[in-house]
């Protein structure tokens, strides 16, 4: 029996369109395995049994490649985790923040997910003032008045 090309294309169409239906991201990989093989198919005059170990070894490389080089890149920020990165972040004070008070802190880039984040402080601070974050606290960043010891020293050159 010799599979047509186009049964791989329709196939590997026919995954990629149920990896909609199924919320896994799992589908697709074997869905563009076949397609691989319909395209080598159409070439080459491949047998029934190449077909399916080109088929298998090219879905396989590709699930391998996304655990292992692009799901990576995806995990880099993680909701709720103090990442080494977030520390010493800087960000803008929206609302005052006093001792035993919470305010709100908006950075100019994503901080473990999110935009804006209530803090508190040991000292009070002002709407307005940059800040840093020194550490995390449940649900809250800790932050800090941001040192102008930079700007000082390049004034004064």
């Amino acid at each position: 029996m010799q599979i047509e090309w186009w049964y791989w294309i329709v196939g590997g169409l026919a995954l990629i369109v149920a990896e909609l239906v199924v919320p896994s991201f799992f589908i697709i990989w074997f869905g563009l395995g076949a397609l691989i093989v319909g395209l080598l198919a159409l070439v080459f005059d491949l047998s029934l049994p190449t077909q399916l170990v080109i088929w298998t070894l090219a879905s396989l490389f590709m699930v391998w490649l996304w655990f292992k080089v692009f799901k990576r890149s995806f995990q880099k920020t993680h909701v709720g985790t103090a990442d080494g990165g977030v520390l010493g972040e800087i960000g803008l004070l929206v609302n005052a923040v006093a001792p035993f008070e919470r305010g709100r802190v908006r950075f100019q880039r994503p901080v473990l997910g999110a935009e804006e984040w209530a803090c508190r402080a040991d000292a009070a601070i002002a709407a307005g003032e940059r800040v840093r974050v020194t550490g995390i606290e449940g649900s809250f960043v800790k932050v800090e008045l941001a040192s102008s010891a930079g700007k000082t020293a390049v004034s004064e050159t």
